[in-house]
């Protein structure tokens, strides 16, 4: 991956979170929602490409950064399993949820899913912070970083 390559996928990583974050909020909300993020930090689109070639990125981004950055991923992916537990819960489902995904919750489920949205929203501005800083990091770098 070139360094064009990188910044594009910095870039697609926030766009990828931000859409996230408008599907989990549809889904509190009690709408449809489809796509959602897997719960597993390697399996989401940013997962994929930050963990592709770790060495690489380790020494792109350096141990220090990458570390902390993964560190933040994982955060927010901890914060979203809390949410994606109430509302993509395998037990009880009818036939209906388990086709679309999902299924209706009660209001003491909806009311703490507000809370851990909140404290997504927090992860969510960690992580964007990183992404930025990355993505400074990748734009001082000589393209022969990326050889």
């Amino acid at each position: 991956m070139n360094k064009e390559e990188t910044l594009n996928a910095i870039e697609h990583a926030r766009e990828a979170h931000m859409e996230q974050m408008d599907k989990i909020k549809f889904l509190i909300e009690g709408k449809d929602v489809d796509n959602l993020t897997p719960i597993s930090k390697v399996k989401c689109q940013f997962g994929q490409w930050l963990y592709s070639d770790t060495e690489k990125m380790k020494r792109i981004l350096g141990v220090q950064f990458y570390e902390n950055l993964d560190t933040i991923h994982e955060a927010w992916h901890t914060q979203y399993a809390k949410i994606h537990a109430i509302f993509v819960s395998e037990e009880g489902k009818g036939f209906f949820s388990k086709i679309f995904g999902t299924h209706k919750v009660n209001a003491l489920e909806q009311e703490k899913a507000k809370v851990y949205y909140k404290d997504l929203e927090q992860a969510t501005k960690n992580l964007l912070r990183a992404l930025d800083a990355s993505q400074r990091r990748v734009q001082a770098l000589s393209p022969s970083k990326f050889h």
